[in-house]
């Protein structure tokens, strides 16, 4: 069954996926590259390794420690000139970063927990 949690591991993979294969249509440096590329293999890979239910809780955190890294990116590989590398990174940062947060053990259970009254 497609559960929430496997829909926002599918959304990491895709994320990672543009992530790592934008530098092919957006202009870059070989910093942005790499940073694009790199970031967005491991974003892909922790999507795929929950996927797989190969990794724990961990993933998640680890994931929205990556979002964070890569939104922040542009500024610390000094690439913000390169707009379609930027918007990349600020964009997939931070959607990455919010599936990381939905997918936290914390707040899933929230999303849950039914009240009655």
């Amino acid at each position: 069954m497609f559960t929430e949690s496997r829909a926002q591991d599918a959304a990491a993979v895709v994320l990672g996926a543009v992530a790592a294969l934008s530098p092919i249509w957006v202009a870059h440096t070989d910093k942005a590259m790499w940073t694009l590329v790199v970031l967005g293999v491991l974003i892909a890979a922790a999507g795929l390794g929950h996927l797989a239910k190969m990794a724990g809780t961990t993933a998640d955190y680890a994931m929205g420690v990556l979002g964070a890294l890569l939104f922040i990116s542009p500024w610390v590989m000094d690439f913000r000139g390169y707009s379609g590398a930027s918007w990349t990174a600020w964009i997939v940062g931070a959607l990455t970063v919010a599936v990381a947060l939905a997918a936290m053990p914390a707040v899933s259970g929230r999303f849950h927990a039914v009240t009655h009254h």
